[in-house]
């Protein structure tokens, strides 16, 4: 019976998996593409959640709603970009800063309120979690895993171009990037634009799974979003070597996090511990490439001293 429990919430945490997952890839663009460690995420998935929702709540296209998403989600990078690249400001202080001030702003846009429902049963939207045990076209696992592959096809595009080659550059080497003429100052911007347009993208999903957007529903993402990154270059990362297939590991990365804290949480963890645990996580994935360089190593170093001998 409790084998049945943990079976029925599988499709659950394989649908949130791959919304988060799409957040994740935001992260990516940020943590390696850019080398830039940017704390705006927080609050751009929460800003996400609020326009969709103000906007299907008044009538708006649904379509036009996610559009509307990302666009907030990259004008909170621009402001992110603007504070590190104009102003100065370290990275991890201006994606801090921009977050602080979502907060306010996520308030403002949802009226004053703390949370908005959007219900299924009143408005139309592309993914809900009361059908994610249906065999049909409106199941969010499908819609989302369609919607993953668009956007991993996108990127995979996009960082393809002359431009988005000069992306990589700036994140990869910054000095030789300028050496070459290339503007690092607005690439950072860019990045941190696109980057945070996806993860307000992800919030808008979220939202409309959940049936609620909430101005706290982004606490805690980068962590989430590290795990995903993280778990998916170290369970993939002799299999997959394509860009696209790094941006894939991302995805599922996120989908073995969720179906893990699944397992945990039916195993009896407190939910109360479930920051504790995703520290943990993220901690132990993050010391295994370490771990095994380490390894590797000290094996090398025996060899040579047995040649020696």
């Amino acid at each position: 019976m409790e084998i049945v429990k943990l079976l029925n919430a599988m499709p659950g945490a394989a649908a949130q998996g791959l919304i988060w997952g799409l957040m994740a890839i935001g992260v990516y663009i940020t943590y390696r593409i850019l080398d830039v460690a940017d704390l705006t995420v927080d609050g751009s998935i929460a800003t996400g959640g609020a326009v969709a929702a103000v906007l299907i709540t008044s009538g708006c296209n649904l379509y036009v709603a996610l559009i509307a998403a990302f666009a907030a989600g990259m004008v909170a990078g621009l402001a992110t970009g603007l504070f590190h690249t104009g102003m100065g400001i370290p990275a991890i202080l201006a994606g801090i800063l921009t977050q602080l001030g979502l907060y306010s702003i996520n308030l403002r846009i949802m009226g004053n309120k703390a949370n908005m429902a959007i219900s299924v049963n009143n408005f139309k939207l592309l993914v809900s979690s009361r059908n994610v045990r249906q065999l049909s076209l409106q199941n969010p696992i499908l819609i989302l895993a369609i919607c993953t592959v668009i956007l991993i096809c996108l990127m995979y595009w996009f960082f393809g171009t002359e431009f988005g080659c000069s992306l990589r550059a700036t994140g990869a080497n910054g000095h030789m990037a300028r050496a070459q003429g290339i503007n690092t100052e607005r690439n950072k911007v860019i990045g941190l634009m696109i980057s945070n347009g996806i993860v307000s993208l992800s919030g808008a999903l979220l939202a409309q799974y959940q049936g609620f957007a909430d101005v706290g529903m982004g606490r805690g993402a980068i962590v989430i979003g590290l795990a995903a990154v993280i778990i998916g270059e170290v369970v993939f990362a002799k299999l997959f070597h394509n860009f696209a297939l790094k941006l894939l590991a991302v995805s599922i990365g996120a989908i073995i996090y969720y179906m893990v804290i699944q397992v945990v949480l039916w195993a009896g963890l407190n939910t109360n511990d479930l920051k504790l645990l995703t520290a943990l996580v993220v901690g132990i994935f993050l010391a295994i490439p370490y771990w095994r360089n380490q390894l590797r190593s000290r094996t090398l170093n025996v060899r040579k001293g047995e040649d020696h001998a």
